[in-house]
């Protein structure tokens, strides 16, 4: 980097102008390639790119941080990718193919609101098949007692799982994947890939079920003539036989639209959603026209099969059917009549006897009934009220069914019933499965899926109630229609039956595209994944992006369940499946709720962990008393695929959940933790405290720094306050044990939840250097120093030993923070009330934003404001950048005040100047004082070595408390400092040897001292102007810490410029990172 200073001077100037005019013209040099680290999850700095892609030239006024802008993003740039974001695919291929559909595409898509994104399209999936054909058999059977029972557990089960789908899907972007991609994040890859296979499989008996729903509609009601085994009334083999050849062939026809093109079943899904809405509307018309109609041939109280046809009676007349009179007239052969000869022939020897030429019926004989009373008769709903469960070919419980009865055709029971009726109150991932296609997925999910559920529930339970009140109970117990001759919930359609007929079959066949087009996707993203290798092939796409072999799949297992062929057979299937994914997903809740992770911030507050759980265990039991064998395959299919995928090793690491929970057990989560780095998500802050002693008593002498630590922490994660003696360990001992004690006392009396540590060390630098490279074990290992700021630095040249804690820090890739003023900070018992400030200057991995965040789950930093602040070039678009910037925190999950502040490019100010001048002189004088000392020091040397090879001997601080005579009669030359990095070793040991022919040349011969010295303390006085003005009240204020010089001889100019930095603020917190993400805006 070449810098130039000059002088500006004009013949038209005043007298007044005629002052030096200084101005700083800054060239930066290309930055340095870096290796970018490849992660199947995303977090900021991914987002943000290479960072010698964000650096611009032109930061002259921000030189204090020109190293770090060299390599870290620019945070006006930065803000302004992370605000166009988009979900990222975790597949490179998959990257790669959408990035040229992106290309080509120049349409910016809309995106849609709660109502069309969330609300109707979940509206659609709940409502389906079960509403329609299996409702009011439910309710014949169960009774309005046990029917309301049911859909409230039911309804209760998804409301539960909703609301921890609220919460997990608000905590961040998630982007399209639905449940799978939920729970595998959440709960790592194992789960995710167990439970990812039984929610695709879910799925795929989905539009098996919608497929033998469209079928049963078509044949029993719609087109009975199309039967090519006979006639399906009465005959459930000769239905089901039609069923499994129909329902091939639209499931062929469906796979084939879907084939051609995914825009034809968004088209038809409107046209699905509008038929829904209106047969629902026409339903109630129906029941609330409160019309008597619908008489049926009954006997004993028991439709009789083919009674709309053979048995015939007569229009109601004032509320009441009327019997036709006995007679042998031929008339009577078609109604409803007790001479009916088909009667006579059913019921022969059984029902009635002939006696001196006269008919006599034994028992009561057919008659008609009202099937439909209306909602006018009270007395319906009160017979309806109890249960009616029948065994198979039962009439009435424990009474088989006789001659032409209809008795039930499958068995019932409270149990059964739920498994069937629980497919109808699926469908509220619809929600989730769309986020990337909303305008604001964190607000509209919750909201829309919420209402969506409220809605269903309340048309259901209105259903039964009314159901239960208008229609009789032989009528409602009908399963197929085969005595009224018709579905029973078209019968109650105003002003025509065609309304649910033609509504309810475009419904279903809609339902079913929706199910084909979504499962195929979900088996695609599973296979790209990578967890289960043999389903690798299915993440193939077609030229048009199409899962072409996951759609050939996902037809197959389809096919399985068709060739079922019953709806009531298919639905506990389905059912077990969906119940598997929604207990976990409400799992994943209640983890991530005990665990308390930073990052686990959703927006949706109305969760607690008690409610997951108690959502978990409501699906277990109705999975299990529903049906426990299907209940234990779906369990084996999870445990023998988590199995499978914890043998292989999982590849994957998402930040999940269980990732979280092994950091607080054992040897075992040790082990664990040591297979693989620490995901963005799970980052905490894991403290390393050093801590300063008195050399009397060994207590600390800066304890509002132990205060902080325990105020930062709140009790969670891991703390490691430590400190150091000087001297050798045999000798020290005593002093060692007696130190720790005391520093446990301390802790315990701030509740500190930590370990304490005290090493001896001959030399307090090297002590602490060791001390940050070996504390920890395994998986537990600090992330993050923290120490307070030296105030007396000028007096005790204690600056040598923070400086060079620092560049150890840095080499170790630890955080680090630096408190100054720490004695001015709050005690556990104070309450803050007021700002805390961050000036966000250099992006260095997110910390400056977590600290906040953490600090205010604290009681004593809880009442106060977060703001932002970061600092503008001239060449930035203010107005975009701050427009990006709420944006960017709104994601983030953190309520801020943002601010944007410009940092014009002006001249140096007098001020700056003199300073820089006091700071050079003072540190020309020490610089004499030392060189005195070193020719002593030379002269020895060369006396006893005739080489060209020059001996130093490392300068570190033996205790705080030395007078400045010894030190500096301690101090001796040091080598120039090479930049810290991984691969190079760091020179800190007590004796070492450099050749002068590999020492780095002087930065003098690049630029003058003092104009490097003049354009960094132009950084710190100006930006020290900005934070003083606008933060001069805050309870606390956050910045980025610069890095240490690189040259040994600036060390004291990088102090007079970070004290210039934070002149005039009572509490700061100087912050660097520690060069990995710990804050990301994904779920």
């Amino acid at each position: 980097m070449s810098l130039k200073v000059y002088i500006n001077d004009s013949e038209d100037d005043s007298e007044e102008e005629d002052d030096i005019k200084r101005k700083l013209v800054v060239n930066p040099s290309p930055s340095p390639d870096e290796e970018s680290n490849t992660r199947q999850y995303v977090a900021i700095a991914d987002i943000a790119g290479e960072p010698g892609d964000l650096v611009n030239e032109g930061e002259g006024n921000l030189a204090l941080y020109e190293d770090e802008l060299r390599q870290k993003p620019r945070i006006s740039q930065l803000l302004t990718k992370l605000a166009i974001y988009e979900p990222v695919p975790t597949n490179p291929n998959e990257a790669a193919t959408i990035a040229g559909v992106r290309k080509s595409n120049t349409k910016k898509k809309v995106k849609m609101g709660t109502v069309m994104g969330v609300y109707l399209p979940t509206l659609q999936n709940i409502l389906g098949v079960i509403l329609f054909l299996r409702m009011t058999w439910i309710v014949g059977n169960a009774g309005v007692i046990q029917s309301l029972i049911i859909i409230l557990l039911c309804c209760c089960c998804t409301m539960l799982t909703a609301i921890s789908m609220s919460a997990i899907a608000t905590n961040g972007v998630v982007p399209a994947g639905g449940a799978y991609f939920m729970i595998s994040r959440n709960l790592g890859p194992e789960f995710g890939g167990a439970v990812g296979v039984l929610f695709y499989l879910g799925t795929s008996f989905a539009v098996s079920l919608y497929v033998l729903g469209a079928i049963e509609l078509l044949l029993k009601y719609i087109a009975p003539a199309m039967s090519l085994f006979g006639d399906v009334t009465g005959n459930p083999v000769v239905l089901y036989n039609n069923m499994r050849v129909y329902g091939t062939i639209l499931l062929l026809l469906l796979t084939i639209i879907v084939f051609v093109g995914v825009r034809y079943v968004n088209y038809f899904a409107t046209c699905a959603l509008v038929c829904v809405l209106v047969a629902v509307v026409s339903i109630y018309a129906g029941i609330l026209s409160s019309q008597t109609h619908l008489c049926v041939c009954t006997m004993d109280g028991v439709a009789l099969k083919g009674a709309s046809e053979n048995f015939k009676c007569p229009k109601i007349s004032n509320g009441k059917c009327l019997t036709p009179l006995a007679s042998f007239d031929q008339s009577v052969n078609s109604t409803c009549s007790p001479d009916n000869y088909a009667l006579l022939e059913a019921f022969q020897n059984t029902r009635f006897v002939y006696e001196n030429d006269t008919l006599e019926w034994k028992s009561s004989q057919p008659e008609c009934s009202i099937g439909i009373p209306g909602l006018s008769r009270t007395s319906t709903i009160v017979d309806n009220a109890g249960s009616h469960y029948l065994e198979e070919g039962e009439v009435h419980p424990g009474q088989k069914g006789e001659g032409l009865q209809l008795s039930a055709q499958v068995t019932s029971s409270f149990f059964i019933l739920i498994s069937i009726f629980f497919p109808s109150v699926t469908g509220i991932m619809a929600g989730s499965n769309r986020s990337g296609d909303l305008k604001d997925a964190q607000k509209s999910i919750p909201i829309g899926t919420i209402a969506a559920i409220l809605s269903t529930s309340l048309i259901y339970l209105t259903c039964v109630l009314f159901f239960g009140g208008s229609v009789a109970g032989f009528a409602l117990r009908d399963q197929f229609g085969d005595a009224i001759g018709g579905l029973m919930v078209a019968e109650l359609a105003w002003p025509t039956k065609w309304l649910i007929l033609i509504g309810a079959l475009l419904s279903t066949v809609g339902a079913g595209l929706q199910s084909l087009t979504g499962a195929p996707r979900l088996l695609q993203a599973i296979a790209r994944d990578n967890l289960i290798p043999f389903l690798k092939v299915f993440g193939y796409s077609s030229a048009q992006g199409e899962p072409t072999f996951a759609l050939i799949m996902t037809a197959f297992v389809s096919e399985l369940g068709v060739l079922i062929a019953s709806v009531d057979a298919v639905a506990p299937i389905l059912s077990m499946f969906f119940l598997m994914c929604y207990m976990f997903v409400n799992v994943a809740c209640a983890l991530q709720s005990l665990l308390q992770a930073p990052n686990w911030r959703p927006r949706f507050k109305y969760y607690h962990w008690t409610l997951s759980t108690a959502g978990a265990a409501l699906c277990v039991a109705i999975m299990f008393i529903s049906s426990w064998y299907f209940s234990l395959v779906a369990l084996v299919i999870a445990v023998v695929i988590y199995q499978y995928i914890a043998y292989r090793g999982a590849e994957k690491e998402w930040g999940d959940g269980m990732r979280g929970l092994s950091l607080q057990a054992a040897r075992y989560s040790l082990l664990q933790l040591e297979e693989g780095p620490l995901h963005t998500k799970n980052w905490r802050p894991q403290l390393l405290v050093l801590c300063k002693l008195h050399p009397t008593d060994l207590k600390p002498s800066q304890p509002k720094l132990l205060c902080f630590a325990s105020q930062l922490k709140a009790g969670k994660g891991l703390t490691m306050v430590t400190s150091i003696v000087e001297g050798n360990y045999v000798s020290k001992v005593a002093e060692v044990k007696a130190a720790k004690e005391t520093l446990k006392r301390v802790c315990d009396e701030y509740k500190i939840q930590g370990f304490c540590k005290v090493l001896a060390a001959p030399d307090i630098t090297i002590g602490l250097a060791q001390n940050i490279q070996g504390s920890g074990l395994g998986g537990l290992v600090p992330n993050t120093v923290l120490l307070a700021w030296p105030d007396a630095w000028r007096k005790k040249r204690s600056w040598q030993t923070f400086i060079e804690t620092v560049r150890v820090v840095m080499a170790t890739e630890k955080a680090l923070i630096v408190t100054k003023g720490i004695n001015w900070f709050p005690s556990n018992n104070e309450k803050c009330r007021g700002n805390i400030d961050i000036w966000w200057v250099v992006h260095d991995g997110g910390l400056l934003m977590l600290l906040p965040f953490l600090l205010r789950q604290h009681k004593v930093w809880r009442q106060c404001h977060l703001r932002i602040f970061t600092v503008a070039q001239m060449e930035d678009n203010s107005i975009q950048m701050k427009k990006d910037l709420k944006v960017f925190v709104y994601q983030l999950r953190i309520d801020a005040e943002v601010h944007v502040i410009e940092m014009p490019d002006c001249d140096i100010s007098g001020y700056t100047f003199e300073r820089t001048i006091l700071m050079e002189e003072r540190n020309k004088i020490l610089t004499d004082l030392r060189m005195g000392t070193n020719k002593k020091h030379h002269s020895n040397t060369d006396s006893c070595h005739g080489s060209t090879t020059t001996q130093f001997q490392s300068t570190h601080q033996t205790t705080p408390t030395q007078s400045d005579s010894e030190d500096e009669d301690e101090t001796t030359a040091r080598a120039p400092l090479l930049e810290p990095t991984a691969a190079k070793p760091h020179l800190s040991a007590a004796n070492y040897n450099i050749e002068v022919e590999q020492l780095p040349s002087s930065p003098t011969s690049q630029r003058s001292i003092h104009e490097e010295n003049v354009r960094r303390m132009n950084t710190s006085v100006k930006l020290n102007d900005l934070i003083v003005n606008r933060s001069h009240d805050a309870r606390l204020v956050l910045l980025n810490l610069p890095g240490p010089p690189r040259y040994l001889e600036y060390e004291e100019n990088y102090m007079e410029f970070l004290d210039v930095l934070t002149e005039g603020l009572e509490r700061v917190l100087m912050v660097r990172g520690g060069g990995h993400e710990v804050i990301t805006i994904y779920s």
